[in-house]
């Protein structure tokens, strides 16, 4: 008999872990020990879904509604719903057949860059960065090409850099996010305009991932929909509308993506949650937007409180965070091999949680290159969570 050959997971699963899961998990284990722990991690809104969603499931489920597959594109009320949201936030015309409702942003994700792009094409995209843009591109054989961009560009990316890596290796696309995750800096409408132009140019595909939209500080957010007919915008019910887990998101597709999408969702994913579809419109509604607007007013008090603390933190560098809820800070004096300071952020975020009882993420998730030397803190679990982590990260300074 001829030995079986060994059996082994594919190539394109070989790519990292998300270190905010791995955390989470280990958050668990010590909360069922016995142990109290604040969680400054997950990007989680604390104050769940607005409360005429959560009637509207209820009167779904009630009514013992049948719930089977919706069309693939999602439910036509439903994508209406965005289209006129579209038209309220932005003043644009979106066509509801341009909606794409998906099982969260991550949804709209894989099938946008499925339709967008093929194996060996180049995606740009910011560093520091959401990881899972890089992972999911990875995974399906898209090369990504890092923009390294720092405070000085204000973590986001500018046409200068585009151009230079563009002229030695031809870009088919462009990822962006404003507000931006673990940085939470934004683009101003000029920034956003230029990149947009400077992608029609090239033909380039520009992506913008838009999901916290409603969750700004400095400046209202500005839409790619705003400065570009040929740009797919991302956005989710999980952040502004406190919604992560009943999986629903959507895509704004320029015309010519739209079928290739519907026929991916058809195959890949079928359809986004009935029931969550079902329920999601009434988070348009006044009342539910009030709601969100409220929640997103303590997000900025919880802000307020790191910006308070930061001299007595003693972190170095902070991203803006003109928007979000993350703060994205320079570990600065608590690095290096004195009593009292760490490695690296990994080690200063393993010591805060064991000894500290907080719970923040280390920047490696997010730069490859830089982010050993970086945290994030969420400020989604509001502005009491913030204040109480706050209070014990100054506490765990102090022990040394």
């Amino acid at each position: 008999m001829h030995p079986h050959p060994q059996r082994q997971a594919s190539e394109r699963s070989g790519i990292p872990g998300f270190e905010v899961m791995r955390i989470v998990g280990r958050i668990e284990e010590l909360r069922a020990a016995g142990r109290d722990i604040v969680s400054l991690t997950a990007g989680e809104p604390g104050g769940g879904a607005p409360p005429g969603v959560n009637e509207a499931a209820a009167r779904v489920h009630s009514a013992q509604t049948v719930l089977n597959y919706a069309p693939a594109l999602g439910l036509r009320p439903l994508r209406e719903s965005i289209a006129a949201h579209c038209r309220d936030w932005y003043g644009v015309d979106v066509p509801a057949e341009r909606v794409a409702v998906t099982t969260g942003s991550s949804g709209a994700f894989v099938l946008s860059f499925l339709a967008a792009f093929d194996h060996g094409d180049r995606v740009a995209l910011a560093r520091p960065g959401y990881p899972a843009y890089r992972n999911i591109l990875s995974s399906l054989g898209i090369i990504v090409e890092d923009l390294d961009c720092g405070p000085e560009a204000r973590f986001q990316p500018t046409v200068e850099q585009l151009s230079a890596v563009h002229r030695e290796r031809p870009l088919k696309g462009l990822v962006v996010a404003s507000p931006a995750n673990p940085t939470g800096t934004m683009l101003d409408r000029d920034q956003l305009s230029d990149l947009s132009r400077w992608c029609t140019e090239n033909g380039v595909q520009l992506i913008s991932d838009e999901i916290y939209h409603g969750i700004s500080y400095t400046q209202p957010s500005v839409s790619a929909l705003e400065t570009s007919e040929d740009a797919i915008v991302v956005s989710s019910f999980s952040k502004f509308w406190g919604m992560p887990g009943w999986r629903l998101g959507w895509a704004v597709l320029p015309e010519h993506l739209t079928d290739a999408v519907e026929r991916l969702a058809g195959n890949v994913t079928l359809s986004a949650p009935h029931g969550s579809q079902l329920a999601a419109a009434e988070a348009f509604s006044a009342e539910s937007m009030e709601f969100c607007r409220t929640q997103a007013a303590g997000y900025a008090q919880a802000r307020q409180h790191v910006l308070d603390a930061l001299p007595d933190l003693g972190w170095g560098d902070l991203a803006p965070a003109d928007g979000a809820f993350y703060v994205y800070a320079h570990l600065g004096k608590h690095l290096g091999e004195d009593p009292g300071q760490h490695r690296d952020a990994t080690a200063y975020a393993e010591a805060l949680l064991e000894r500290g009882g907080v719970a923040v993420v280390p920047g490696t998730d997010f730069d490859r290159v830089n982010g050993h030397e970086w945290i994030r803190v969420s400020l989604a679990p509001g502005p009491a969570k913030v204040a109480e982590g706050l209070e014990r990260i100054l506490s765990f300074h102090a022990r040394g």
